[in-house]
């Protein structure tokens, strides 16, 4: 595998509104499926999916817990990426409302 195809992986992952949910939601712990489907609006095997694509990435990881799998965040640099584009939209908004307010 190239280079650039890891590099292609990991944002094609990350290239879901739900996958960047799901690792929002991993942030500060680990969660299992059924916890993580609470707050995701599809049905658990859509989302067993989602998880499958973001831990082939590398991305998450899962620890088997009795019955219950646990996802977790794999390498928390991702963490930083997904504040580095929060951070690239914020200015982006910003500087639309201000070019907004200025049109008035």
């Amino acid at each position: 595998m190239l280079i650039e195809d890891m590099y292609t992986k990991v944002f094609k992952a990350l290239a879901h509104p739900i996958r960047i949910k799901i690792v929002k939601e991993l942030v500060n712990r680990e969660l299992c499926v059924c916890e993580l489907n609470e707050n995701v609006e599809f049905t658990q095997s859509n989302l067993s999916q989602h998880l499958k694509i973001l831990k082939d990435a590398g991305i998450l990881k899962s620890e088997k817990d009795g019955l219950k799998i646990m996802y977790s965040i794999k390498d928390r640099r991702v963490v930083d990426i997904i504040s580095i584009v929060d951070d690239m939209i914020k200015d982006d908004i910003k500087n639309m409302s201000n070019k907004l307010k200025s049109v008035e």
